[in-house]
Parts: C-alpha cells; structure tokens; sequence
C-alpha cells in the first residue's frame, strides 16, 4: 500500500501556495481577487489535507477498509491520537465548515469570516504534511 501514499508532494504543494497566498493577502487586504483565490487554495488543500490522511491511515492500518468506512469525525479522532494533527475534532469541525462556505465568496462577512480562519488551517495542513513526511521516511 506504500504506493499510494509515497509522497507528500501534493500537500505540501498546497500548502505552499496558500502560505504564498496569504502573503500576498496580507499586503493589500481589500485586494478581493487576490481574497477570492486564497478562498479556492483553501478549498483545495482541505481537500489533500483530508485524503493524504486518510490515506496514510488506511496504509498504516491493519483493517485499511475499517478506515475508508470511518465517519469524517473518527478520520479525524484516528490521526489526532496517532499525532499526526495539531488539532481535534471541533477544530476540524471549523475547517471543514470554511471549506464549504468557500462557494459564497461573493458574501463579503462570510469570504472574511473564511479568511481568518485560514493561518490557523495553514499550521494545522504544514503539521500534518511534516508528520506524514517523517512516517514515510
């Protein structure tokens, strides 16, 4: 199964250009463009963030069909107890939630309300793409 999850290229390509993004946000804050494509970086590394993990967890799993079945919430208790993230299940709760809300960026309160969120995301998605990196190696 190693094949599956022999890399974290992915997310830490993510991760590095919402970082980049961020960066660019912080230097003109009413920028909305440069807001709207922070909001779509978000998107998409949430979603690699969440499937490295479940990948690496059914890799490491010895029933790998009891993780892909596992509810969102277990995915996430699963890989807090094994450490591989920063937070827990409410703070991935908010994460999950902001992803959503990325779809409504023409709301001026509820893009702002995503985008703070966003440096908190950001440590949690370099922490876990650091765990995998020295679990794979």
């Amino acid at each position: 199964m190693y094949h599956l999850l022999s890399t974290t290229t992915p997310l830490d390509n993510a991760t590095n250009r919402l970082r980049y993004g961020w960066l660019r946000y912080q230097q003109d804050t009413n920028d909305i463009q440069i807001r709207d494509g922070l909001m779509l970086r978000l998107k998409f590394t949430y979603e690699i963030s969440h499937k490295m993990l479940k990948r690496y967890l059914e890799m490491a799993s010895a029933t790998p069909e009891l993780v892909d079945q596992m509810p969102f919430q277990d995915l996430i208790r699963t890989g807090n107890e094994q450490g591989l993230l920063l937070g827990s299940w409410p703070d991935w709760r908010l994460y999950r939630e902001m992803r959503g809300k990325t779809s409504h960026s023409y709301d001026e309160a509820v893009a702002l309300e995503v985008v703070a969120g966003i440096p908190k995301f950001l440590a949690e998605a370099s922490y876990l793409s650091e765990q995998l990196q020295k679990r794979m190696a």
